[in-house]
């Protein structure tokens, strides 16, 4: 009779724990970056555990925005805050914010040029079409980097980012390393004054402007161009080689990363040094705020980044992102440990 009463209680408990975690939503904004392994990771786990996501992906600037505010559970950005945004965000939330990077990836410049297969460019060209400097597809410069593609006499649309940006930061991050001219005129950020170009809403909208326009360029997330089945240009690193983007080559960018990881775990990996690594690679994070107010929401959460950095880590490769190097998933892990709803520490 008693062991027929511990099954009952058994079942009663899953059958609650069930129903509690079906009713329970985890709302968050961001980056459209990871947006494409984001959807995947929040409908296998929605299927193991019953948790809902309700992530909006609306851009890294509305994400941090709505992080400081207080209107989200959690956000994502592939530019990390400033250290004034996080002042900010502590003083109105009283907490601090942690950032968790979940994955890696590859912003790809996209172009639009038919018999242009296999476009090598660097960063001095790039940073000179995207200041306005070069106007033609058929420009020395370029043409010295593409001996053998017959460039043809056609001006270069340029398309970028409308919305404030995580991938913006990765780029222009990398402009502002590479080229001195891009440092002074225009610098890094989710959002910059842009010399030229047409802007677009999301990974999505620039990479509708350059499928949409012959002779145009743009900058997305790998995953953006692959699946518009657009194509993109092998890079110049900064050991001189000219590198396609790939799980490889993203993964090479980072190698040095988590033997110099901050504590804080904000770091930039564009231009990274390396024969094989590609030049225009980023971390995304999850912000995630240290002391949550809801002890369920922030369990459930917990719970969820756990499995993010083990089980989730197997679905990147294939949506084209780089899963994150072993030591920088332990550190990950010692952050996610001290995550605390109302002081107390999740168990």
């Amino acid at each position: 009779m008693k062991i027929r009463t511990i099954i009952a209680a058994i079942f009663l408990a899953l059958s609650v724990s069930s129903i509690a975690n079906a009713q329970l939503q985890l709302n968050g904004a961001g980056a459209t970056f990871p947006y494409v392994i984001y959807s995947k990771w929040f409908d296998e786990y929605k299927n193991v555990t019953g948790v809902q996501f309700n992530y909006q992906s609306i851009g890294s600037g509305g994400g941090i925005k709505q992080v400081i505010e207080g209107t989200v559970d959690f956000g994502a950005t592939d530019g990390p805050m400033t250290d004034k945004q996080l002042a900010e965000a502590k003083s109105k939330q009283g907490t601090d914010v942690l950032h968790i990077p979940t994955v890696m990836g590859a912003v790809v410049v996209c172009y639009n040029l038919p018999g242009a297969k296999g476009l090598n460019l660097d960063g001095a060209t790039l940073s000179d079409i995207f200041l306005g400097k070069i106007l033609k597809w058929n420009d020395a410069a370029i043409k010295k980097l593409n001996p053998k593609l017959n460039l043809p006499d056609k001006s270069i649309v340029v398309a970028h980012r409308s919305d404030g940006s995580g991938t913006t930061f990765i780029f222009t991050d990398y402009l502002t390393k590479v080229s001195k001219d891009w440092e002074t005129k225009v610098g890094k950020g989710t959002s910059v004054n842009w010399p030229v170009g047409l802007g677009g809403k999301g990974n999505e909208g620039v990479a509708g402007l350059v499928k949409q326009m012959e002779g145009s360029i743009g900058y997305v997330e790998l995953a953006y161009a692959v699946l518009n089945k657009i194509p993109y240009a092998n890079m110049k690193n900064k050991a001189g080689n000219f590198v396609e983007p790939t799980f490889n080559s993203v993964s090479a960018a980072a190698e040095g990363a988590s033997k110099n990881m901050p504590e804080d775990l904000r770091v930039s990996i564009t231009d990274a040094p390396g024969k094989d690594s590609y030049p225009i690679s980023g971390f995304t994070w999850l912000l995630v705020y240290q002391n949550m107010k809801d002890e369920a929401k922030a369990s459930a959460l917990v719970k969820f980044l756990q499995w993010a950095m083990g089980k989730g880590q197997s679905f990147a490769s294939g949506l084209y992102y780089a899963p994150l190097p072993k030591q920088v998933i332990k550190i990950c892990e010692k952050s996610i440990s001290t995550i605390t709803a109302n002081g107390k520490k999740i168990e």
